[in-house]
């Protein structure tokens, strides 16, 4: 069972279910005290109710003493306000859907390359089917925006708190640079929704003990998404491995460390999945040459003409395929996915047609037999035939496609056309 995203800040209570939360100084005397806003601190108690929702004041006090009990975590002062906003479920969807923004066939094969989006359905509608369902809030310039699914506006503080690290981290330490990859936005965020959704389970964990707390939404209990989308397992990973990822980062050098990572982000999930291996392990970087003919060619855009998927999207592919046995509990490292050293993935088209090139790298030979065991495995799961090197997903199939395998040492090469007789107009063999 996939939990679902509360605010997109999840079940990564399932990863780090337990783990202790050290006391944090308290700052120095002032009016402005850290652990003290508006008025409240950490430990007071709310004069509100929230059997009928709550009123504007009623909210102002549960955001300040929420903002405290963040600074009281995480060990930063807000230097400014941070205004929140509820709106309807409805309300969100609509914003969301005039916002999404297409970027034609590129970003299809981006998101089909790892048979996470079939020919059946598009990106933009399962990216809406996931965020339009389970995003509980989000934070946006200095303002939160805490979604609802009832008329009577409620606050799940959990989220309040998540959403309120986003503003420290706006107000003191930044978003790092705009990554430009598929696998260097979740490493980015890996970070940024680690950080957050530490102090989250760090809030959960103070709740009854040390802290009165109001009682949860009734979505933040829910047992399991109102949707079904192979997307979902890469949108969570930062969700689900980030806390793992912060936690390490405290063991070295405490919250200060982790600040000091705001720095030098991690630039792969590899990094965040295997906290070890940050910030030394930097990937390979992979070259994919130009071998396209009879009217197949790279995409004109804006952005880069390659993208570079990343261990933890690997991992989704087998896990959403089935080749790698899922559960309860998301952990991204997997012998199919560990020896992950760097990849390149290029989308071409000829027309409406469409294909890519998605060429990757590993730390060992080993590990590159065990992708390609692993990817033959998928393939065969989906009735597709071989030939050679060569296999052709039939008819019916969301992913009806020809497939050209190969490996060279550490290298794999995976050609994707419409038909097997166009493999070579996409990218031929020397």
């Amino acid at each position: 069972m996939i939990p679902p995203i509360r605010a997109l800040s999840l079940a990564a209570l399932l990863v780090l279910a337990g783990c202790s939360v050290p006391d944090l100084p308290t700052g120095s005397d002032g009016d402005d005290r850290l652990g003290v806003e508006g008025g409240y601190a950490a430990t007071d108690p709310l004069p509100v109710r929230t059997d009928d929702g709550l009123n504007e004041s009623e909210r102002e006090a549960v955001l300040a003493r929420t903002m405290a009990r963040v600074e009281a975590i995480r060990g930063l002062e807000f230097t400014r306000d941070v205004e929140v906003r509820v709106v309807s479920r409805a309300e969100y969807r609509a914003d969301r859907a005039n916002e999404t923004a297409a970027d034609g066939g590129f970003r299809e094969q981006v998101w089909e390359a790892p048979f996470l989006v079939g020919e059946r359905t598009t990106v933009g509608r399962e990216l809406d089917a996931v965020y339009g369902t389970a995003v509980g809030g989000y934070y946006a310039g200095d303002e939160i925006v805490i979604v609802s699914d009832t008329e009577t506006p409620t606050l799940d503080t959990r989220t309040l708190a998540h959403e309120l690290v986003h503003a420290l981290q706006a107000q003191h330490l930044g978003f790092g640079s705009d990554r430009r990859t598929l696998d260097g936005r979740f490493a980015r965020d890996g970070l940024i929704e680690g950080d957050a959704n530490a102090v989250e389970i760090a809030y959960e964990a103070r709740c009854g003990d040390e802290w009165e707390c109001l009682p949860r939404s009734d979505r933040a209990n829910l047992d399991e998404p109102a949707f079904d989308s192979d997307v979902y397992l890469v949108l969570i990973q930062p969700y689900a491995e980030g806390p793992a990822f912060v936690n390490a980062l405290r063991e070295r050098g405490g919250w200060v460390a982790v600040n000091d990572a705001y720095d030098r982000m991690p630039t792969t999930t590899e990094q965040v999945i295997h906290p070890e291996r940050y910030p030394e392990e930097s990937p390979v970087e992979v070259r994919v040459e130009d071998r396209s003919s009879d009217g197949w060619a790279r995409f004109e855009r804006e952005g880069p003409e390659s993208t570079t998927l990343g261990e933890a999207t690997v991992y989704a592919m087998f896990r959403a395929n089935g080749v790698v046995e899922g559960g309860e509990r998301f952990d991204y490292s997997h012998p199919l996915s560990d020896g992950w050293a760097g990849d390149r993935l290029v989308p071409y088209h000829d027309g409406d047609e469409a294909g890519y090139v998605w060429r990757t790298e590993w730390d060992t030979e080993r590990d590159a037999r065990e992708f390609v065991r692993g990817y033959r495995d998928l393939l065969a799961a989906r009735g597709a035939t071989r030939d050679g090197n060569v296999y052709v997903v039939p008819e019916g199939d969301p992913y009806a496609d020809a497939f050209r395998v190969t490996r060279e040492g550490t290298t794999v090469t995976v050609v994707n056309a419409p038909t097997r007789g166009e493999l070579d107009a996409v990218h031929r063999t020397e």
